[in-house]
């Protein structure tokens, strides 16, 4: 019976509860689900809602109206079709993501996943395939973990978009971007990424999504972006966890993009 089974499932994981409580993504306090947040931090997180640049997604102070788009997109259009991030990148949302990023946070992922699910709908809903951000491979052998490749599987977990963590290589091994402006990031990441020969096939024609934890700049986002329309993708959008809104870029920003 359904009943025994979830009583039997509650009752084999109280061991790990009572030895490794859930704590706060936020401020460690202890919470009743992983991955959740404690009533102090909670009220701390701002999400990203309409009104919003169509492209872009900023926020808006006022609603302009249906298709407005804000003076970043209209004067340096990207070559991504949408950007969709659900929190702005402070306080609480840069602690889940240096958590999930540096410390192996990954009971945070499904939800992260679930805000970005939430504030993404429109890209999701037209996505027919989800590819993260990829990390080199020395940074990967060194790192053992990729948090866009965490959160670009639970979206297709929760979604049932297919996942191809493959379908784009990084061929160059890049500087960090911390400590860098707009202008170096986008020549560091310059030519950086490749669609694999292999992996042509289940990209082409298709609307890819493309995944990452945090949006600074822009600069990786759109190398990927011109990455996957090189190798035949027909469209690609941008999900990201969180966003560092305009005005808010500082270069030592601890952000991946």
């Amino acid at each position: 019976m359904p009943e025994i089974k979830s009583l039997a499932v509650a009752f084999a994981a109280w061991p790990a509860r009572i030895l490794f409580p859930p704590a706060c993504a936020g401020c460690r306090r202890h919470v009743t689900e992983p991955g959740a947040l404690c009533g102090a931090c909670w009220p701390k997180l701002r999400f990203l809602e309409r009104p919003w640049c169509e492209v872009m997604g900023t926020p808006f102070s006022h609603d302009f109206g249906p298709g407005f788009l804000s003076a970043d997109a209209i004067a340096n259009p990207p070559p991504f079709a949408r950007a969709r991030a659900a929190v702005a990148y402070s306080g609480v949302a840069r602690r889940m993501v240096q958590g999930l990023k540096f410390r192996d946070r990954t009971d945070l992922a499904p939800w992260m996943a679930r805000w970005m699910l939430r504030a993404g709908a429109e890209l999701v809903a037209d996505a027919e395939i989800v590819v993260p951000v990829p990390l080199h491979w020395r940074r990967f052998l060194w790192r053992q973990f990729n948090q866009s490749a965490e959160l670009a599987r639970n979206v297709s977990r929760l979604s049932g978009v297919p996942f191809e963590p493959m379908a784009v290589r990084r061929i160059k091994r890049t500087r960090q971007q911390v400590g860098l402006g707009q202008r170096e990031r986008e020549d560091n990441v310059r030519a950086a990424f490749v669609v694999p020969a292999e992996y042509k096939a289940a990209i082409h024609g298709r609307r890819v999504l493309v995944v990452d934890d945090v949006y600074t700049t822009g600069a990786t986002v759109s190398a990927v972006t011109r990455a996957l329309r090189k190798g035949g993708a027909s469209a690609v959008d941008v999900l990201t966890f969180a966003r560092v809104l305009p005005g808010d870029f500082r270069p030592d920003e601890t952000g991946t993009i």
